[in-house]
């Protein structure tokens, strides 16, 4: 029996029969006694009986022994106790089944039209049922699955390895740029580009995939109470867009934490800025305080791959938010680019575009799938994909830029014959160089080979992924940001140039063995990407925190460039993680989009 401030106070006397019985024959003989004794006992005893009644009647009115009340503390404390833990496993316990309507309603929430107005309160209602999932249950929920992905963690040395040598990079970020853009980890400093975290926002995404809930708590924290887009500064419209917008999106769609569309929403508001040219193409400079925007400093144009690499993104924002404004603009870009067309080389585009006239730059236009051109091909394959296949003219225009590719692009060096992507300078004369970013269109290809277009696209894959693996053959085992390849008999296949030679830890090679792995199952390339993972822990790897680029690939007396690209954390460590992994069902490819960035969103079916 516990005890209360409701009751009446410890037991006093029964009443049954027996008990009764033997009260009376006790107060019987009192009476006797008490008559033959004198008036000056009677009066010490009538006073004693006073007293004793006042005792009885503040027992039964509240007051309590010590003993007592330090029994009745402890019990009522119990039941306070065990109250407030029901209270608390009863909120848990609502919040994990609205997690659950959650992961029911995610999708339907995601996909439903814009365009209808039912629809769109539907979307409203179930935003606002789902509001609040993420803020009662606290920290860990904001790692915990949704219906698409499962946190599993890593399942093997090579994976659990990953996972330490990304806390060794945030760990020399925390401690020496913690809220600025990236790490000097040699100088133990900072560098700012934006002054928006970078490398917080592109690595959060990663800590997420890795079920490192401490780091993502970290960044969850930081951008909720210190991003802040009040900068009066320029970014690069692009950049700002693959990395932080991006970031937050994925972030958002593996979480269910609404305050990263929030974030989204004003970051893209901003940004939309950029479109307020005289043309569909946007400028690349935006100044997020005024929401103003220009033409690049070093010139009048933009890059191709700059203005045509933000529709997943903007997509994704709209999408969510209900708001059509950023998928129509950034998909403007693409209509645009297909509209005018590049039929000088049979869909293969020049890498300058002018923002006033909407034209591109006809005169001496490299073409190239390297730098300023890439991911304008990437981005063609993969808004087919989110879209859900059903954008007929970006499927018809990849293929027919692929094909121009292998006719005007695609070679093959001397003696080993290494397969690979050179460019045209000019439009016209053939260059045997090969950027590392080109290592993507591995990726590209082998994915569009399940997805409808020619095997002939998976053995192109296969090959100019064994080349970028050939690209690693240094002393350090790292790659070259470039290299050239000899087409001439007798010399070797390729070769660096000393200001060619420096290794930014990029993920593209990384990359495009990651989805060459999905869909061949060849362990090779688990094992090319273990070497490449090898190789940066012996010569990129900063004792004190954070790894660094390197000066030059081919000496092992490594020099550093004392910098850590966001990316590494976004994209290079993500990759090797998934690449690595024995469960290949992580972040499935027929659900989740990887944006250039290598930020997972997901596959829309419109």
């Amino acid at each position: 029996m516990r005890l209360s401030r409701d009751d009446p106070g410890l037991p006093l006397y029964h009443t049954d029969t027996a008990r009764g019985y033997t009260f009376r024959r006790i107060r019987t003989r009192a009476r006797h006694w008490l008559s033959s004794r004198s008036i000056g006992v009677k009066v010490c005893i009538a006073f004693t009986l006073l007293f004793a009644l006042f005792v009885l009647v503040k027992i039964s009115s509240g007051g309590r022994s010590s003993t007592q009340e330090s029994y009745i503390s402890n019990q009522e404390e119990i039941i306070i106790n065990e109250q407030v833990i029901f209270a608390k496993n009863e909120r848990v316990d609502k919040a994990e089944k609205k997690h659950d309507d959650f992961n029911e309603d995610h999708v339907d929430l995601e996909r439903l039209p814009d365009s209808d107005e039912k629809h769109q309160d539907d979307k409203i209602e179930l935003a606002e049922k789902h509001e609040d999932v993420v803020k009662f249950t606290g920290k860990k929920l904001q790692i915990k699955k949704t219906s698409l992905f499962n946190y599993s963690g890593p399942t093997n040395d090579r994976q659990r390895a990953v996972v330490k040598a990304f806390q060794h990079s945030w760990l020399g970020y925390k401690k020496y740029a913690w809220g600025h853009d990236t790490l000097k980890p040699v100088s133990k400093s900072y560098n700012d580009w934006f002054d928006t975290g970078l490398t917080i926002v592109d690595g959060l995404d990663t800590a997420i995939v890795m079920g490192l809930e401490e780091e993502a708590a970290e960044a969850t924290d930081w951008i909720q109470n210190k991003l802040t887009f009040e900068k009066d500064r320029m970014v690069n419209f692009f950049e700002c867009t693959i990395r932080v917008l991006g970031g937050m999106m994925s972030a958002f769609y593996l979480t269910g934490n609404r305050m990263f569309l929030e974030k989204s929403v004003d970051l893209g508001d901003r940004l939309l800025s950029a479109f307020k040219s005289p043309s569909p193409i946007p400028y690349s400079d935006v100044n997020l305080l005024k929401r103003t925007a220009t033409n690049p400093q070093w010139g009048a144009d933009s890059s191709l791959s700059e203005v045509t690499t933000v529709q997943l993104e903007y997509r994704a924002l709209s999408r969510a938010s209900g708001n059509s404004t950023y998928e129509d603009l950034s998909f403007n870009v693409s209509k645009h680019i297909h509209k005018i067309g590049c039929e000088t080389h049979e869909g293969l585009c020049g890498m300058f575009i002018n923002a006033n006239t909407g034209n591109f730059k006809t005169e001496g236009a490299t073409i190239t799938f390297g730098a300023r051109s890439d991911s304008y091909y990437e981005y063609l394959f993969k808004q087919w994909i989110q879209t859900g296949k059903t954008i007929d003219w970006l499927k018809e225009d990849y293929g027919k830029a692929m094909t121009a590719m292998e006719k005007y692009l695609y070679r093959n060096s001397e003696p080993k014959k290494m397969y690979f992507i050179g460019e045209l300078l000019s439009g016209e004369t053939y260059s045997p160089k090969m950027d590392h970013l080109v290592c993507f269109i591995a990726g590209t290809l082998s994915q569009g080979s399940k997805n409808g277009f020619p095997q002939k696209h998976m053995d192109m894959a296969e090959k100019i992924g064994e080349t970028c693996h050939n690209m690693y053959d240094n002393p350090t085992g790292l790659g070259p940001e470039i290299a050239y390849f000899n087409m001439i008999p007798g010399k070797e296949d390729l070769y660096v140039k000393p200001l060619d030679a420096h290794c930014l830890l990029r993920p593209e090679a990384i990359e495009g063995w990651f989805y060459l792995y999905r869909f061949t199952g060849d362990k090779k390339y688990q094992e090319w990407g273990w070497a490449a993972f090898q190789a940066i822990e012996k010569y990129a790897r900063i004792p004190t925190g954070g790894y660094s680029s390197v000066v030059n690939v081919k000496k092992i007396d490594v020099k550093y460039r004392d910098s850590m690209e966001s990316f590494l954390l976004g994209e290079t460590f993500k990759y090797l993680y998934l690449l690595l992994g024995d469960d290949q069902t992580v972040l499935p490819l027929d659900k989740w989009i990887f944006t250039t960035e290598g930020h997972p969103l997901p596959i829309y079916d419109h």
